[in-house]
């Protein structure tokens, strides 16, 4: 998608389709809060105009999402003015109009339009809503029918953003929003394909290719390898299947950042997941391409770093393998003992995301990270707390913490913090081993973090349970149903914050 900006009067564009954003605001002059009173968020007279022709009618209200289209309207040189509905004034932020921009390219596809312009609304400062759209656009304009044979392209061709204000900040605003949106689109390809077309072979190489582009570092390493660095928990699960595993290493290391701190991004890439001996039923199994998500997701956040150059060094690491069963799988009551040298009694092969994670965050820390963030399709009983509506986070530090939950209103992500206190590790306890890999029914998500603040140690460290979130169930307007690319604009944000963190 070509993306620019535009400082020309929104009546002057000639475009398929101008859009503009139409909020809801009480009628204070009556006191009446139930009476509606919408209008179109432009500084722009004329647009304000030919959006009340439409308003007066009553064919849109300002409720989110409500579209309205207008032909040929008066006093603009565009062809159609589509208006979408963005709510109540009084709440109305950046991560509506993030959505509204989606929702505006899924409009355009729909009806086989390839080009169109949108105004920044107001009430929102110009350089953030200038990131909004054009990152709301590049989701919206993301679709996961890859292998269809009859597949039409109707990805749009161009975007114009209209704005006022300092040109080289907007431009600045635009240039990075591009980078993130592009880096979770390429996030949720690699989730979108189908494990006989993503094997922890082609993921790592796949993140080579990317570092290569980028100017990463990167290295992939192969089951001797993670045998020499005495990986037995992350290579218990890889032993059963055909399929090498691979352990990526990506590095950022910008020139002038200081020694430290490090920042250690840590993903779970199962590229299928049968649940091994403890199989899965079949019923949705097929879903399970997609617990690569929390590699994919820190691939993608290394990517925009690499790109927006935050002076912080980072490392991401990425643990890949599949869980199959077959005559070589680890059983249920086997012992493996992981990197840190603590031992784990098997008890369920299907908790195999943990096991990865143990070893990937001690190696994280072997290599010099001094905080770590770990995404992990982990446990479906994240679901069961939080829905489909938020990630579920976990943190043994306090203030770690609370620097990442500030960045969350500028990325838009929905996360919610959960508790990982002693009582759930003492769910995991082993009569014969140091930790069992499950800590029963109960509070799954939060025994299953409390396995690995164990191997976190005391490096401040925050868990990012992504099960819920990381796959769209059904259609939104503003996105497809497939993946979605969860956290990565959160991890991005918060690298670039953490570039000026002192610790």
């Amino acid at each position: 998608m070509k993306i620019t900006l535009s400082l020309s009067p929104a009546p002057q564009l000639e475009t398929e389709c101008l859009v503009a954003v139409v909020l809801d605001r009480e009628d204070n002059a009556r006191g009446d809060k139930d009476k509606t009173q919408p209008y179109a968020s432009t500084a722009d007279t004329a647009v304000q105009q030919a959006a009340n022709d439409v308003i007066s009618s009553g064919d849109i209200t300002g409720k989110n999402f409500e579209t309205s289209w207008l032909h040929k309207p008066a006093g603009l040189k565009a062809k159609r003015l589509l208006l979408v509905g963005g709510g109540k004034a009084k709440k109305f932020s950046s991560t509506d109009l993030r959505k509204l921009a989606g929702a505006a390219v899924r409009a355009l596809k729909s009806r086989n339009l390839r080009n169109l312009a949108f105004v920044a609304p107001d009430g929102i400062s110009t350089e953030e809503a200038v990131r909004a759209i054009v990152e709301g656009a590049l989701v919206g304009d993301f679709d996961p029918d890859t292998y269809k044979s009859d597949r039409k392209d109707q990805k749009i061709d161009s975007l114009t953003v209209v704005a006022t204000g300092d040109q080289n900040a907007l431009q600045r605003a635009l240039d990075d929003a591009r980078v993130v949106g592009e880096s979770q689109n390429f996030t949720r390809e690699l989730v979108n394909e189908p494990s006989n077309r993503m094997t922890p072979t082609i993921l790592a190489n796949r993140a080579r290719q990317m570092c290569q582009e980028t100017g990463l570092k990167c290295e992939v390493y192969g089951a001797d390898k993670i045998k020499e660095l005495k990986m037995g928990a992350f290579w218990g699960v890889a032993q059963g299947s055909d399929e090498p595993p691979a352990l990526i290493v990506m590095r950022y290391e910008p020139v002038g950042a200081p020694e430290k701190p490090v920042l250690g991004l840590v993903g779970k890439g199962i590229t299928f997941d049968t649940g091994g001996i403890s199989i899965k039923p079949a019923d949705g199994m097929e879903k399970m391409k997609y617990d690569m998500a929390g590699g994919a997701t820190m691939i993608g956040a290394m990517r925009a770093i690499a790109l927006l150059k935050p002076k912080v060094k980072v490392i991401g690491i990425v643990c890949a393998t599949e869980n199959m069963p077959s005559g070589k799988a680890q059983k249920p009551g086997d012992i493996q003992t992981a990197m840190s040298g603590k031992t784990i009694e098997i008890i369920n092969t299907d908790a195999e995301g943990r096991l990865v994670l143990a070893d990937g965050l001690c190696y994280a820390r072997q290599l010099g990270c001094t905080h770590l963030i770990d995404a992990a399709t982990l446990t479906g009983a994240v679901v069961v707390a939080l829905g489909y509506a938020n990630v579920g986070v976990f943190s043994n530090d306090t203030s770690f913490y609370e620097q990442f939950s500030q960045i969350l209103s500028k990325s838009g992500e929905n996360m919610w913090r959960l508790p990982v206190t002693d009582e759930y590790l003492e769910m995991t306890r082993s009569s014969i081993a140091d930790l069992m890999n499950t800590g029963g029914r109960w509070g799954g998500a939060s025994t299953a973090a409390a396995f690995l603040k164990e191997f976190a140690e005391d490096t401040p460290w925050i868990h990012l349970d992504i099960a819920g979130t990381a796959w769209m169930e059904d259609n939104k307007p503003w996105i497809a149903k497939g993946p979605s690319g969860i956290a990565v604009r959160s991890l991005v944000e918060f690298a670039r914050e953490f570039a000026s963190h002192k610790p």
